[in-house]
C-alpha cells in the first residue's frame, strides 16, 4: 500500500483555446475595481478622435488569484527586460496620464463615457 504521506505529482489539466479567443482582443485601457471577495478587470479601447470607449472583455477573480497574477506578471516583465531591454512608460518622468485622455466633455464627474 502506498505512503498516504507521500503525494502524487500534480496532473497537467486540458486547456482548451477556442479559435475566436485564441485571436486575442487588443486593450490600450484597463479599469480595475474590487470588493472584499473579487477583483473585477475590465479591459477596454479607446481611439483618438472618438468621445467613447468600450469594454471587450471582463474577468473577475477572487482576490488570491489577483495577487497571484500580479506576481505572475512581475516575474514576466522582469524576464521579458532581461531578454529585451526596459520598457519605458510614456509620461512617467513628468507624471502625466499614459494613453489617450477623453476630453472633459466626454467623462463624467464618475469618470464613465457619454456621448
Amino acid at each position: 500500500m502506498a505512503d498516504p504521506r507521500t503525494a502524487a505529482p500534480p496532473q497537467q489539466l486540458p486547456i482548451e483555446l477556442p479559435d475566436d479567443v485564441a485571436q486575442g482582443t487588443y486593450s490600450n485601457l484597463m479599469f480595475i475595481t474590487y470588493s472584499p471577495s473579487e477583483f473585477v478587470l475590465d479591459f477596454a479601447r479607446a481611439l483618438p478622435g472618438t468621445r467613447r470607449g468600450k469594454v471587450y472583455s471582463r474577468i473577475v477573480m477572487t482576490p488570491q488569484h489577483a495577487k497571484a497574477l500580479s506576481e505572475l506578471l512581475e516575474r514576466n516583465v522582469s524576464t521579458f527586460e532581461d531578454q529585451h531591454g526596459s520598457i519605458k512608460l510614456a509620461g512617467k518622468a513628468n507624471d502625466a496620464r499614459i494613453g489617450f485622455t477623453p476630453t472633459p466633455a466626454s467623462v463624467t464627474n464618475d469618470g464613465t463615457a457619454v456621448d
